[in-house]
């Protein structure tokens, strides 16, 4: 798994951080996306799509 945001989009809902704490996190000043790990572990695969799909923005790609 591969993971691309396109943080310019981004509108700090901080769903995917609920989601996904250990692949994603929020700027402080902005609470923009910040991504922790672009190749995360299978352990984490299910809830990096969940975070995805979730996305009210729609800035988290997900390449398998």
């Amino acid at each position: 798994m591969k993971i691309t945001l396109d943080a310019d989009k981004c509108c700090a809902a901080g769903q995917c951080v609920l989601i996904a704490p250990e692949v994603f996190d929020q700027r402080d000043e902005d609470g923009v996306v910040v991504l922790l790990d672009g190749a995360p572990p299978a352990e984490q695969h299910t809830a990096v799509r969940e975070a995805a799909a979730i996305c009210p923005a729609a800035v988290i790609e997900v390449q398998e």
